[in-house]
């Protein structure tokens, strides 16, 4: 079972980093600190699941992964801005 759920987790995150490249150039974004947020999500990810491999669930990977939400909260101010069109 933990090999289906980890397999899952890695898919998912391929598929989303992937997606994610993609949408960047589709829109012409360019940098890096628009990408900050994101990579600490993913970042988060690739944590837990390191940690879940190698029975790491401790406080030290609990204290990194709210380290790394908290930086990824303070970047969202560099992510661009949508603008809204009326229809």
């Amino acid at each position: 079972m933990e090999i289906l759920l980890s397999s899952l987790l890695l898919l998912a995150l391929l598929v989303s980093v992937s997606a994610f490249i993609h949408m960047r150039k589709k829109e012409g974004i360019k940098g890096w600190k628009t990408a900050l947020t994101s990579i600490c999500f993913y970042a988060i990810a690739i944590l837990n699941l390191m940690a879940y491999w190698l029975d790491g669930l401790g406080i030290v990977s609990w204290g990194i992964t709210i380290v790394l939400l908290m930086l990824g909260a303070y970047f969202t101010r560099y992510m661009p801005h949508v603008s809204q069109s009326t229809a």
